[in-house]
């Protein structure tokens, strides 16, 4: 069985597959007696009353979560309540782990990191816009962006264009340890020389890491996709719909991020 780069993804049972969210009879009924047979980590024991999970749960769950956060965001940079980037990220820093570790499917859980992760996002966003003419409207460039690079993915992965093997997955971590590594040295760089690395300077070398850094994410969510598929094929129990639909959050948070720095550079510049 294949591993995600995504924590939240790590220990969902699975036998894998590159079809798109398949829930046919057949897929469903065979999945269902696969998962009965694999190891079930805390939070995804069955029982007597679970039915399978679906890709309408998926899709259902997925957009809840997604919702929520883009109303929080779009009222926070609306109201001008821009401090509320700092105790947002934190609390749903705190939510995340919490989620993660205790592997669970709770919805209370999910919607308070969406709502926290839009808080933050929409301070961010909301402050940016604010400090600037030249950055008016890079919010709504930004969702856009993200939601096409989505889609994007999503098409991409259900057609088959790119399979998601062991080797993908091995690489896309690899590059995931490799862009944290260099942003760390970067950090670290900044305190004798305050442009550090040059990689988030604004100029043609942060264009290009965050380039990078966006195509990386677009793999993370094809990953995303398979550990999604490989849930629906062994049978999960539906509420696990809200844990990948937590999943797909996070890496959409870090892609909007870097959506929104690849943009303020491009506007800079």
């Amino acid at each position: 069985m294949r591993t995600s780069s995504n924590p939240a993804f790590r220990n969902l049972p699975g036998q894998g597959g590159y079809a798109g969210f398949d829930d046919r009879v057949g897929g469903a009924a065979g999945g269902a007696a696969a998962y009965r047979q694999t190891s079930r980590p805390a939070g995804f024991d069955r029982t007597t009353t679970d039915r399978p999970l679906t890709i309408d749960d998926v899709v259902t769950k997925t957009a809840i979560t997604a919702g929520v956060a883009l109303v929080a965001g779009v009222l926070t940079a609306l109201s001008g309540q821009y401090w509320l980037a700092l105790p947002g990220f934190l609390v749903g820093l705190v939510v995340s782990l919490i989620i993660i570790f205790k592997q669970s499917s709770n919805p209370a859980l999910v919607i308070t990191y969406s709502v926290a992760e839009g808080l933050a996002l929409g301070g961010i966003t909301g402050a940016l816009e604010s400090s600037s003419n030249a950055y008016a409207g890079i919010g709504f460039q930004a969702i856009i962006g993200t939601f096409g690079v989505f889609i994007g993915m999503l098409v991409v992965y259900k057609t088959g264009a790119i399979k998601v093997t062991p080797r993908l997955t091995k690489m896309v971590i690899g590059a995931m340890f490799g862009v944290v590594g260099l942003m760390l040295i970067n950090f670290v760089v900044g305190f004798f020389n305050s442009g550090g690395i040059g990689i988030r300077s604004g100029g043609p070398l942060a264009i290009l890491f965050s380039i990078v850094v966006i195509g990386i994410a677009a793999f993370v969510l094809l990953l995303d996709f398979d550990m999604a598929d490989q849930a629906i094929r062994a049978g999960a129990p539906a509420r696990t719909a809200w844990y990948i639909a937590f999943g797909l959050m996070t890496t959409l948070v870090w892609l909007y991020l870097e959506v929104l720095r690849l943009l303020s550079y491009l506007r800079q510049n």
